[in-house]
């Protein structure tokens, strides 16, 4: 970036991840912006910016990580503060994004990466840069632009320069929810697929709640009504009678993990856009372990590897697990030799160089299809 259009860009970030903040900065050849954010001691957030970003375009670079309610705060904070500052426009670079796994209805909760989209509005954001994420319609809940990044080519790179033999591999989907993804990195490779099928236990959205529990018996007929219902004919065979109040829906029952694939004396690489809690991973390398799989590697953009997920996969038959540096997990890759990290600034930054200066950004997603 020459020093032109260099003087009216600022880059800002929170604490969620300083070290992204500054590697982005430092491609771009230009210095982090002077802005404090710190907590009081009622742990309220204060933001203190510095430097003068009075018609400038500001870039927040703030990603999700464990402590997520204070790094949205942050991020919301510090758009005002710029908004109120008078800037020109306001892009916020959040490589992950938190609560994206919020993005349906269950039971009675709410979609709450909705609720989050229209507070990134409110408080001045104007763009929204991040990556992979959880499902592409969250871009949908936002009323400003919002470009979704690839991680898949540095993957993709990684496993042919870095995965020994990868001609012999299969690339697994850890669940159903996951082919698409999967399949979308093996036709790329050209490589085999399989998928894994089950539960290890039984999934928090199917836990029995009240709106499970049956209504009171009705004083009448359901078939009564139905044919109430219908105009007089002189012939009602293809009436369908049904038993007494509305009919229990069956339980489901999700049978244990099983592999749908051969992977036998091969390499079995699982892809996922998120590694949290790693128990069903585990789970799923163990599997193929049992179906003969010699190698066992675990590819996702995201880590963000809670609770004691480094020590449960230092234990696993897992051998190599590679995420990218959205998310800070420095400590867990002193607590685990297995995790390895792919740095993604550069597209960050390129990302950001374009739309600074007006460029097209279909050059970042050129060969990219609807299923990554």
């Amino acid at each position: 970036m020459d020093s032109t259009s260099a003087s009216d860009i600022v880059i800002i970030h929170g604490n969620s991840h300083p070290d992204l903040a500054n590697l982005v900065a430092e491609r771009l050849g230009i210095k982090s912006g002077g802005c404090s954010v710190f907590h009081k001691t009622n742990r309220e957030t204060m933001v203190e910016i510095g430097d003068s970003v009075r018609g400038k375009d500001i870039y927040i670079i703030q990603t999700g990580t464990k402590d997520a309610n204070n790094n949205i705060m942050e991020l919301l904070i510090m758009a005002y503060a710029c908004k109120t500052s008078s800037a020109r426009s306001i892009v916020g670079v959040i490589p992950y994004l938190p609560y994206s796994k919020q993005c349906k209805m269950r039971k009675r909760g709410c979609i709450v990466s909705k609720l989050l989209a229209k507070m990134m509005c409110t408080s001045g954001l104007t763009h929204i840069i991040t990556m992979d994420l959880h499902q592409k319609e969250i871009q949908g809940f936002f009323d400003i632009p919002v470009d979704n990044l690839r991680a898949s080519p540095f993957l993709l790179q990684y496993i042919q320069e870095s995965i020994p033999d990868y001609r012999n591999s299969v690339i697994v989907a850890r669940n159903p929810n996951s082919a698409k993804k999967a399949t979308s990195y093996a036709e790329r490779l050209r490589l085999g697929i399989a998928v894994i099928h089950g539960e290890q236990k039984e999934a928090e959205s199917d836990q029995v709640d009240g709106r499970y529990s049956p209504p009171p018996n009705s004083s009448y007929d359901v078939a009564d009504t139905v044919e109430m219902c219908l105009p007089a004919t002189p012939s009602r065979t293809r009436t369908i009678s049904v038993s007494v109040g509305v009919p229990e829906h069956p339980q489901k029952v999700k049978p244990p993990l099983n592999l749908v694939g051969d992977v036998n004396g091969r390499i079995a690489i699982m892809v996922d856009d998120l590694i949290d809690d790693v128990q069903s991973f585990v789970a799923a390398a163990d599997v193929l372990k049992e179906n003969g799989a010699c190698k066992i590697y675990v590819l996702a953009t995201h880590g963000l590897l809670s609770s004691d997920a480094p020590r449960l996969i230092e234990e696993s038959a897992i051998d190599e697990v590679v995420v990218t540096n959205t998310i800070p997990h420095e400590v867990q890759k002193l607590q685990c030799h297995k995790i390895k990290t792919i740095d993604i600034s550069i597209l960050i930054g390129e990302a950001i160089r374009r739309i600074h200066n007006k460029e097209s950004m279909s050059y970042l997603f050129r060969n990219v299809t609807l299923e990554d």
